[in-house]
């Protein structure tokens, strides 16, 4: 898995010609538990609590139908997304300017940002050679240039509008659920005080 921070990868020249693909080391979120370590018995009866927990927030949600359909949806309409004429129109001429730049000539701007040649650790960091800081930004000039991003975006945007449309008493479920979800977790909060 790559991390990413916009939908439409870099955007900001800055900090492309800084870290390229990657990010500052120094500002990587560590997501490991501060404080003390579990006890063997804790350790022992999280997967009963984990369990617990999941029942009691997910109480009255329809995990299959309801709680993951905008997700599984957003696949399809990626899809979607880009076979859409006018995006593809829009990253051959994005594609073209990177090439002019003397970079390698990529299909879109994901398989840029992914390029293996940026030797990702098992982080998702690159290496931030002056070959990627250089692609990156001309990735990042050439989106601004040819307003790439904006093409990108209003496309996605018409196909989750026509999704939306199409379906939308299960998108209204998936916000139901989402609700749902958020009164459990107000529910518990009332309780814990």
């Amino acid at each position: 898995m790559t991390a990413v921070s916009t939908d439409y990868g870099a955007l900001d020249l800055a900090t492309a010609r800084r870290w390229g693909y990657g990010w500052d080391p120094a500002t990587s979120q560590d997501f490991r538990p501060k404080g003390r370590r579990m006890t063997n018995a804790e350790y022992a009866d999280f997967p009963a609590c984990n369990a617990e927990t999941n029942r009691r927030l997910m109480r009255g949600i329809d995990l299959k139908r309801d709680w993951l359909y905008a997700s599984t949806r957003a696949i399809e309409v990626d899809k979607a997304v880009k076979r859409d004429p006018r995006l593809r129109a829009a990253w051959d001429v994005w594609s073209r300017c990177v090439a002019e730049q003397g970079f390698t000539r990529y299909a879109d701007p994901v398989a840029a940002y992914t390029d293996s040649a940026w030797q990702r650790g098992s982080d998702g960091n690159t290496r931030h050679t002056q070959r990627e800081r250089a692609t990156a930004a001309a990735d990042v000039t050439c989106k601004r240039r040819h307003h790439t991003a904006e093409v990108w975006h209003a496309a996605r945007a018409r196909k989750q509008a026509v999704d939306i449309a199409r379906h939308r008493d299960r998108y209204a479920a998936g916000l139901q659920a989402l609700q749902t979800y958020r009164s459990n977790i107000a529910d518990v909060l009332r309780k814990l005080g």
